[in-house]
């Protein structure tokens, strides 16, 4: 649920930092990555903070399990902003205070146990989180069928949407077309101490593509 001023009305007034978190691994190589947090201003999502440090994989890959091999990254990105040593005080308590919210790319509620990685990130660093994922996790019947499929097809602009509702009756997350010239969409759940409401609305917002700017920076 929402639990921030800023979150109270539907224009988000309040909001001035969106945070972004991402660990990309290395094309043919699942052991090393770059883990990255990138800080913006929010509404004009101008890039204020950016770090991106390539760090050694050791945790196996386990399906349901992807935040215990990537989620320490994450954390350790966000807690080196309270520590950098190329910011005054005076601009680390300015970004950090204000850091209100993070986009984190992967799932949230939308999880084989129901906490996946933007879950476990927001735990740890008491944040407001919001899952972004880029493809459909097949959890509590959720399939990519031919109904799914007609689903998509029939977001016909950006910031359409549909629940992503599954077996046991639950909404797990919602389908988001994000940008016209992409029919691809994305799916947003919950991931802490924000309702899925807001979060889609705080990711279209975020969107000048197809993925939001405090990722795809």
């Amino acid at each position: 649920e929402d639990t921030e001023e800023w979150q109270k009305d539907s224009s988000l007034t309040g909001l001035e930092r969106v945070g972004g978190v991402d660990l990309s691994y290395i094309k043919g190589d699942d052991t090393r990555a770059c883990a990255s947090l990138v800080v913006l201003s929010y509404p004009a999502l101008e890039v204020l903070y950016e770090d991106c440090r390539m760090v050694a994989v050791s945790a196996p890959y386990v399906p349901g399990f992807l935040a215990f091999r990537e989620v320490p990254f994450l954390v350790e990105a966000v807690q080196r902003l309270q520590t950098s040593s190329n910011l005054s005080a005076q601009e680390i308590t300015f970004l950090f205070w204000l850091f209100q919210v993070l986009l984190v790319d992967g799932n949230g509620l939308l999880h084989p146990r129901g906490f996946g990685v933007a879950c476990h990130l927001g735990v740890l660093t008491d944040l407001p989180c919001v899952g972004v994922a880029k493809n459909l996790l097949q959890v509590d019947g959720l399939v990519r069928d031919e109904r799914h499929r007609e689903q998509v097809h029939s977001l016909r602009r950006e910031g359409d949407t549909f629940p992503l509702r599954g077996a046991s009756g639950g909404v797990l997350g919602m389908v988001l077309r994000s940008y016209n010239n992409s029919s691809k969409p994305l799916y947003i759940s919950v991931g802490h101490r924000v309702c899925l409401e807001t979060a889609v609305h705080l990711v279209k917002s975020c969107c000048r593509y197809r993925i939001p700017e405090p990722i795809r920076q």
